[in-house]
């Protein structure tokens, strides 16, 4: 599923492209993609060992294991554990790395992503729904699901519908309405943010976290409090410096 969400995300970029005449060459883009994604698998790893992982400190000791497939019985078992946020993070990380080698706005650039990633990130909700991880809590609603015998909110399916579909369809419809670089993004990150947090009160906090602050913000939360208010400086940012080129 993520391979999905990234080629989706990849394809409709190009789309995006092509359908607005956007004035951004085909091999540049697909130099671009290429960066953003190195950035956002490493950031979500990273990300999720740094804000979730109970054994940072062994991971600290060995920090290869973060991406080894197998177990201590040498079974395949995948890697497991990725951070939205720490993805975020890194792809921000390799955006600005992109432009500052390549000598371009990156902001141009990631107005254009932004409502390639809202789309492509359905997928990997989907995915999370499919493998019955990141559950919902416990309800007695008749779309509940069993998870181990407990009747759970699909949590992951509202996810997938309030932080993809939902989000991406606001960008999309709005996007030839943008007045200025790093408006989408902007937006982006706060209207994720909104969805995440409402998403939030149907999906199981995380067991080795628990609720972090008045019995019922979880983590999530927390860090949806933070983007939001980032991306509201960004945006006034953005808007008071006003540019619209490439």
């Amino acid at each position: 599923m993520y391979v999905t969400a990234l080629l989706t995300a990849t394809l409709f970029a190009y789309y995006i492209v092509r359908k607005d005449k956007l004035p951004i060459p085909k091999p540049l883009l697909d130099s671009y993609i290429i960066w953003v994604e190195i950035g956002v698998i490493l950031g979500a790893k990273l990300g999720y060992v740094l804000f979730y992982d109970p054994y940072l400190s062994d991971y600290l000791l060995e920090p290869w294991q973060m991406f080894n497939p197998f177990d201590e019985q040498g079974e395949f078992v995948g890697i497991a554990g990725f951070s939205y946020h720490g993805a975020l993070l890194g792809f921000f990380l390799a955006s600005t790395l992109f432009s500052f080698v390549h000598k371009i706005n990156q902001w141009y650039m990631l107005d254009v992503v932004s409502i390639a990633i809202a789309l492509g990130y359905t997928f990997g909700r989907v995915g999370n729904f499919l493998n019955q991880e990141l559950i919902g809590r416990e309800t007695n609603l008749p779309w509940g699901i069993y998870v181990d015998g407990v009747l759970r909110h699909p949590s992951q399916l509202y996810e997938a519908f309030l932080e993809g579909v939902v989000v991406f369809t606001i960008l999309y419809l709005y996007r030839k309405q943008k007045s200025f670089n790093g408006e989408l993004i902007a937006l982006y990150m706060l209207l994720y943010a909104i969805a995440r947090f409402v998403a939030e009160f149907f999906r199981e906090p995380d067991i080795q976290i628990g609720y972090v602050y008045f019995g019922w913000m979880t983590k999530g939360q927390e860090f949806s409090i933070l983007m939001m208010i980032f991306a509201f400086i960004l945006y006034m940012y953005r808007k008071k410096i006003g540019e619209t080129t490439l």
